[in-house]
């Protein structure tokens, strides 16, 4: 679990320490620009910006009963953000595992990419797909799909 903060914390902890700088050079109006630029990269990074997470099992559990995807993600991945913030509400109807806090839904993904952890991977009816377009996996998603 301290994993997914990695990221996040060093984040605000470089933005700490280059507004200090930028204070103590006697700019705090440019302090006052970088700090909240951090901040915003550092809670984009975080875990809290993607739905609850859920373990491999369950998720897979849940989509043979539902049909909806199961989104296979991890702190930090730049491709997952994209896939989260272009779903926009619509990805709380998804299914999330993330892959550093369940080592099932990381055998998952290695399975379905040649041994690689590569994520976002998104499973649809028993089908995986390794980082799909967002406009698709949002047509999974509704409620005619």
């Amino acid at each position: 679990m301290m994993r997914a903060w990695i990221l996040p914390m060093l984040l605000v902890l470089c933005g700490s320490a280059v507004a200090t700088a930028q204070i103590v050079n006697g700019n705090p109006g440019t302090a006052a620009a970088f700090l909240p630029v951090f901040l915003a990269l550092a809670g984009a990074n975080s875990p809290l910006v993607f739905p609850k997470s859920i373990a491999a099992q369950e998720a897979q559990r849940r989509s043979a009963v539902d049909g909806r995807p199961v989104v296979f993600w991890r702190p930090g991945c730049p491709y997952c953000m994209r896939l989260r913030l272009r779903l926009g509400r619509s990805a709380r109807h998804a299914h999330w595992v993330n892959i550093w806090h369940d080592p099932a839904g990381a055998a998952v993904v290695r399975a379905a990419n040649d041994g690689n952890e590569t994520v976002p991977t998104v499973v649809v009816a028993g089908r995986p797909h390794t980082n799909p377009d967002p406009g698709w996996v949002r047509e999974q998603l509704s409620p005619s799909a």
